[in-house]
């Protein structure tokens, strides 16, 4: 079946950097888009990052943009987000996320929390 494992959270001061890595299974990792989305306590989920399925094409959340890069490796079945410049509102667990078929399958995602 379809399984995302997400790594890499943890806390770190405001400024400071971290690198988040989400591991697919159970499915054909190199032909699909891959997504990372964040959702802080009482809060919706929302879109940070997205990477087309060769790895080429990204696209980043206005608030995330210039500090974190989203990267695939087909090679290795990861995708993964460098964040940096870390900001206390960047608190949230992040979760991976990718569509096959028409279904929307999620990871358990990892928390990352920002100190100021």
């Amino acid at each position: 079946q379809v399984t995302l494992v997400e790594s890499g959270g943890g806390l770190v001061q405001a400024g400071g950097s971290l690198r988040l890595s989400c591991r697919g299974s159970g499915f054909t990792f190199s032909s699909y888009d891959m997504r990372w989305f964040r959702q802080a306590p009482g809060k919706d989920r929302e879109f940070v990052a997205h990477v087309n399925w060769k790895g080429l094409i990204t696209n980043y959340a206005d608030s995330v943009k210039g500090r974190f890069t989203i990267s695939k490796d087909n090679s290795k079945n990861t995708v993964a987000l460098q964040m940096s410049s870390l900001k206390p509102e960047d608190t949230a667990v992040y979760l991976c996320q990718v569509a096959i078929h028409g279904l929307n399958y999620w990871g358990k995602g990892t928390l990352v929390t920002v100190s100021s």
